[in-house]
């Protein structure tokens, strides 16, 4: 079990991993040991709320395919144990990422001294920048 939060679990039947060989730099080891994890996820077929659903597909993320599908990819670390575990953690955040819902914003106005304020600051440095001029004798 994959847990999200409290009310949202994963069943491990929801999330395929397979080992993979790792690219980039490593020498041996990475030419040797299937160490990264290639983590699928279909979103159509979880057993997520539909509120995470509308949500996962509607993100623009390269890693969701167009048939809805989350592609991870963790190579991070050495060791497959440890590549899995961020592969599900990173699956976990976008998730989590998902969810939470950003708060309206409510338009505010400057406040009538603020508005006095500035205005004042704004005619002592043209003022100031006056005074600057050339001076006639």
């Amino acid at each position: 079990m994959i847990f999200i939060s409290n009310q949202v679990q994963l069943g491990d039947w929801e999330v395929e991993m397979s080992a993979v060989r790792a690219q980039g730099a490593g020498g041996q080891n990475v030419n040797k040991v299937s160490s990264a994890i290639h983590l699928r996820f279909d979103i159509n077929a979880s057993s997520l709320p539909p509120f995470y659903k509308e949500r996962l597909l509607a993100l623009r993320d390269s890693r969701i395919t167009s048939d809805g599908v989350i592609v991870i990819k963790a190579q991070q670390y050495r060791t497959q144990e440890m590549n899995r575990e961020d592969a599900i953690n990173r699956l976990r955040e976008m998730i989590l990422a998902a969810g939470v819902v950003q708060k309206k914003r409510r338009p505010t106005r400057p406040t009538r001294s603020s508005q006095v304020k500035r205005v004042d600051g704004k005619v002592k440095r043209g003022q100031t920048k006056q005074l600057r001029g050339k001076v006639d004798l």
